[in-house]
Parts: C-alpha cells; sequence; structure tokens
C-alpha cells in the first residue's frame, strides 16, 4: 500500500496570533502523532511520501500544481525516521515564520499527478491522505474551491486512488471559524466515507483521536506482510500446514496464492525467514496485484495436513 500525504502547515495550525490559532492545541499533538505513524513498527510493509502546503515561495509557487508533484519526502518504506526530520524541519522557528494559505485543489491535482508518474514505476495500491485544518483559500479565482477539489478527488477516484481525510477543527474559542464539515465531501468523492474529525480542546485528546483516525486508515489498506500469530496453548506452529488467500470485491470466491520462498512464480507468498518464520510476506508482484484492488482482504488458514513444502 503506498500513502500519499499531503499536510497542512498553514498558519492557522498554529501561528498563536489568535486563540484558536494555538500550536500546542493544533500542531504539536497532530505532530506527534503522525511521527509516531511514520515511525511504528506496525506500518511496516506499507510506503509513504510527504509533501507540505502550502509550497515555499510565496502566493505565486503556492498557486502552482506543479510545485507539489515532488514530495518533500519521497515515496519510503515504512518505518522511517526521514518524515519526524522533514516535519521538524519545516516548524516555524517562531510565531512569525507560518506560510500563509490553503492551496488545496493545486496540492490535491500535483499529488495525483505524482502518484500517476510513481506507480508506473511502482504499481499498486495508491491513496492519498489529506489533514488540514481549513477550506481552500488564498490563490483566487475560484480555482482554489471546495467544488474544485472535490472535483479533482473524484477524478483521482476513478484512477484507483482513494482519499483519506483528517480535518483538524480549531479549538472552540471566541472568533473561531465554524466546523470543517465540508471535508466531509472531500471523503466521500474520494470513496472513503466521512472525514476524521479531530476536536482539539485538548492536546493529549488530539493525538488520541488522529492516532485513532491513522490506524482506520492503516486497517482499510492491506499490508503485504502479515505477522504470525502465537499458537493457542498447548500447540505450536506448522510452517508446512498453511494456506494464503485473498477475496476482492471482484471475486466471488477467496483466491488461493502458492507458496514459493524464491517469488519466481506468480500470485505467490514466502517466508520472512523460511528457517525461522515470524511473518508471512507477498512477494512483490502479488504484492502490486492485490493492493490495487479495492475492499480486498487476506486470509491465512492454518491447516491440520502439510499443503506446502518449505527448503531447508
Amino acid at each position: 500500500m503506498y500513502l500519499a500525504f499531503a499536510f497542512d502547515v498553514s498558519a492557522s495550525m498554529g501561528a498563536n496570533d489568535v486563540e484558536w490559532r494555538s500550536k500546542a492545541l493544533k500542531w504539536d499533538p497532530v505532530v506527534a502523532a503522525t511521527k509516531q505513524f511514520f515511525a511504528d513498527p506496525a506500518s511496516e510493509g506499507f510506503k509513504a511520501s510527504l509533501t507540505f502546503f502550502p509550497g515555499a515561495g510565496g502566493r505565486r509557487q503556492m498557486c502552482l500544481r506543479d510545485t507539489y508533484t515532488t514530495p518533500d519526502v519521497p515515496m519510503t518504506v515504512l518505518p522511517s525516521p526521514a518524515f519526524g526530520e522533514a516535519i521538524d524541519a519545516v516548524t516555524p522557528p517562531d510565531d512569525n515564520s507560518w506560510r500563509i494559505g490553503t492551496p488545496t485543489a493545486y496540492v490535491m491535482q500535483g499529488t495525483v499527478d505524482f502518484i500517476q508518474a510513481e506507480r508506473q514505476l511502482n504499481p499498486g495500491k495508491y491513496a492519498i491522505v489529506l489533514v488540514t485544518d481549513g477550506y481552500p483559500e488564498q490563490c483566487g479565482g475560484g480555482a482554489d474551491s471546495i467544488d474544485v477539489v472535490a472535483e479533482s478527488v473524484t477524478e483521482a477516484l476513478a484512477s484507483d486512488i482513494s482519499t483519506f481525510v483528517i480535518g483538524v477543527d480549531s479549538p472552540q474559542v471566541e472568533g473561531a471559524p465554524p466546523s470543517l464539515a465540508n471535508l466531509h465531501q472531500l471523503a466521500e468523492a474520494g470513496g472513503t466515507g466521512e472525514a476524521f474529525m479531530l476536536d482539539t480542546g485538548n492536546a493529549a485528546a488530539t493525538s488520541a483521536a488522529f492516532t485513532a483516525a491513522i490506524e482506520e486508515i492503516r486497517g482499510a489498506a492491506v499490508s503485504c506482510t502479515i505477522p504470525i500469530p502465537p499458537a493457542p496453548d498447548g500447540r505450536s506452529f506448522d510452517k508446512q500446514k498453511v494456506n494464503v488467500t485473498y477475496t476482492s470485491a471482484t471475486t466471488s470466491a477467496p483466491t488461493a496464492l502458492g507458496y514459493d520462498q524464491s517469488c519466481a512464480t506468480e500470485s505467490a507468498w514466502r517466508y520472512d525467514d523460511p528457517a525461522n518464520p515470524t511473518a508471512i510476506v507477498l512477494c512483490d508482484g502479488t504484492c502490486a496485484s492485490v493492493q490495487a484492488q479495492f475492499e480486498v482482504s487476506l486470509g491465512v488458514d492454518f491447516t491440520c495436513e502439510d499443503v506446502i513444502e518449505v527448503p531447508l
């Protein structure tokens, strides 16, 4: 699974110039949870990229889709410290150094362009994760509206690119903007139901809610690495008694995958370590094929008789 993150770094995320732009209540807890996801060993089997918006270089540059076709962190195998380092580098050193504007239409268009080029080299299932605390603004001309963003997201879905949306609501204090309810329109257009909406009145609760949203997004995707669970009491794992299948929205019955430690055959899986396996790993071609399908699930059955032969 490939996740392309588009991450809002505009002033409203933490400039501290007014109460609802509290860095401690918005930026800090969201960033903490984001870093945790990218560094979490449970994210193994996924790849991700990270694009910050608005782009550096002022209004002229931030309102161009080409500004967002090259991510700040390229598609990288997770877990990785590169994302945390990039977030630290983009975090403003003081309250006066935040970027201005929310060019959501352009960042989404640029991110789709990036994905279209990336999957020519690395086929698989791709999704966008949009993290923002505001509606599109600043670019003007009607080209950066919520409806235009929804159109881009709908077109992306037609190309098998779904979009998840994490909305960072402002603390409900005097002068705060209204709730970001329109972001649900983007999640629906992107084929993922409703946006995840984060309340930001309490930093710990915000971080926990963001983590829960990421966990749900991670759960909605299929990882190509399946940890082998501990055997029940009184029993032991037998590596030659395993069947692996997958079922998708287009198949009426589970499709069996064959075991091939060398991954030389099609539709195959292997063990991470055949001598002492701890995980089942889909071979690269199989992984790409399975992840390219929507509503897909993997099945692992532990049988009573030998069904595969694992080389010593």
